[in-house]
């Protein structure tokens, strides 16, 4: 799959044990929006946010996380999703950006939330697709799922494993055929170190509040965990989310809906991050 990235300038940062890799578009002067993929994808998996970002005039990084894409070796044994998040403000803190507004999917919806958590002046504005709440309450059972789904995959097969998540991933077959060869450029061991950091995500903190714009969305189909369940409830939790259910859509909500996804997604940021004469 190829993408407008490929002709935008990299960003290759050599940190931690790991050769990290970015794309960079649009006008150095325009609000930053930084893009981070789900688990086993890369930030190809955002091509189709690419043209209406960059036509509107925002500056856009697309990351490949450790592990991910090009972005070469692991080079971590263990991972938090804080490792991960830091590697995306040290991406950012190259091109000598201060604040700028996060759009994650799945995993990178972790990340996205660990930036805002413990660098909130540094977050204009976040996106999440298809992602939990890390900080709000979870049941000893959810927990118990979480944590004992790291021993479920460490005995599946991992083509099957693969083809499984696949099928969950997307209705469309073009966006199947993408996320199985991107799946393809993790071994099982770098698979299953980087989804011990997702079940490790959940730190409960009663009171906490996320005080940024917050755009909030999943796919209607999105079976993931209690994605769905769950996402209501964390709207009404924090006062500046918008909460948006994408139509027809699967776990990578905005590669499957890419046209819904866009508006919604477009109209948050005009209203609270736009480009202004000055950008």
């Amino acid at each position: 799959m190829s993408s407008t990235a490929d002709q935008s300038r990299v960003i290759v940062l050599d940190r931690a044990d790991s050769r990290l890799h970015a794309w960079v578009s649009g006008p150095t002067s325009a609000p930053l929006v930084v893009l981070v993929h789900g688990a086993t994808m890369d930030h190809l998996m955002f091509n189709g946010q690419l043209e209406p970002l960059l036509a509107a005039g925002y500056q856009v990084m697309a990351v490949d996380l450790r592990g991910h894409g090009e972005s070469k070796p692991l080079g971590l044994t263990t991972l938090t999703v804080s490792d991960l998040a830091d590697d995306v403000l040290a991406l950012v803190d190259e091109e000598g950006v201060g604040q700028f507004v996060v759009v994650g999917q799945s995993l990178g919806g972790y990340v996205a939330q660990d930036l805002v958590l413990r660098y909130p002046e540094r977050i204009t504005a976040l996106g999440i697709i298809g992602s939990t709440c890390t900080t709000a309450p979870i049941s000893r059972w959810s927990l118990f799922l979480l944590r004992s789904s790291l021993t479920w995959f460490r005995w599946w097969p991992y083509r099957h494993l693969q083809e499984t998540m696949v099928k969950s991933l997307a209705h469309s077959p073009e966006v199947r055929s993408y996320a199985r060869e991107a799946m393809n450029s993790l071994s099982k061991q770098e698979f299953l170190t980087v989804w011990e950091a997702v079940t490790r995500v959940a730190r409960p903190q009663p009171g906490y509040r996320i005080e940024h714009p917050l755009l909030l969305t999943h796919g209607d189909h999105d079976q993931t965990g209690n994605i769905r369940k769950a996402a209501p409830l964390w709207a009404a939790r924090d006062p500046l989310a918008r909460y948006r259910v994408i139509p027809d859509a699967r776990h990578n909500a905005n590669q499957d809906n890419p046209r819904f996804f866009n508006r919604v997604l477009m109209e948050f940021l005009t209203e609270h991050a736009p480009v202004t004469s000055t950008s």
